[in-house]
């Protein structure tokens, strides 16, 4: 069915990831690439101005870490880790990678999603492809 399917995890036990990774297979042509991707929200600059550059960098290795390691659930997939607002930077990935798919995870929504948006909220009313919703 989907030849690019792009599947953003948050590195927590909150979102149902297995679960995004099987319906992505099922979603999926026979030779469909799956990306999984991890959006890092950017540190404010005076925050980061008084941590120590090699502290920032483990961390971010330290991440892509956990988000390799979540991926070893679909073998076939590659990783990627950015930067930015999560629901947008999942929809500017989506648009710039001819991403035609994309496969997400919900929390259930709690009343400060009704005044602020969630991430899986904006990926859906924004992504110009097919999108997914887990729930």
């Amino acid at each position: 069915m989907y030849k690019n399917i792009l599947i953003p995890v948050v590195l927590n036990r909150e979102n149902d990831t297995p679960a995004s990774f099987e319906a992505a297979r099922q979603l999926a042509d026979t030779d469909a690439v799956f990306t999984v991707l991890h959006v890092q929200e950017p540190i404010p600059a005076y925050v980061s101005a008084q941590i120590p550059s090699d502290v920032l960098a483990n961390t971010r290795h330290d991440v892509l870490e956990g988000l390799q390691q979540c991926a070893s659930e679909l073998p076939e997939a590659k990783v990627q880790l950015i930067s930015g607002h999560p629901g947008r930077a999942i929809v500017d990935f989506a648009n710039e990678n001819k991403v035609d798919c994309i496969v997400l995870a919900s929390h259930k929504p709690g009343f400060e999603d009704f005044l602020l948006g969630s991430t899986a909220n904006r990926v859906v009313h924004h992504a110009k492809c097919s999108v997914h919703v887990i729930r």
